[in-house]
């Protein structure tokens, strides 16, 4: 089954290349960055030590890097690069006519 989302207009996104930024959707922060000219979100926080991964960069070759312990993370699909085995959530970003959105997973009853 194809996974759902809500989705949630945006703003305050990043214009500079490789810029973090920190977005409040819908209660939740994640961070966003745009690479090449496209826009990413991804997990605020890294999945192996809790690192803010906004206090991190993007690389050349468009991994963010956590602060932490610089664990690298494809910002197109949160494949850790640097080969820890962990993988940094990632959401979907579509341009719209009215604006930027991020996708949240759509969950059922208590999250299940």
């Amino acid at each position: 089954m194809a996974k759902q989302y809500n989705w949630h207009r945006v703003e305050d996104l990043p214009m500079a290349n490789r810029e973090i930024t920190v977005l409040d959707v819908h209660g939740k922060k994640i961070c966003c960055t745009r690479y090449e000219g496209s826009l990413y979100a991804f997990a605020y926080k890294c999945p192996h030590a809790s690192g803010i991964m906004a206090d991190g960069f993007i690389d050349d070759s468009g991994n963010v890097v956590c602060p932490l312990h610089r664990y690298r993370f494809s910002v197109k699909n949160g494949y850790n690069s640097s080969g820890e085995g962990f993988y940094l959530k990632t959401y979907p970003v579509e341009q719209r006519e009215d604006g930027v959105y991020i996708g949240l997973e759509k969950t059922g009853l208590f999250g299940w």
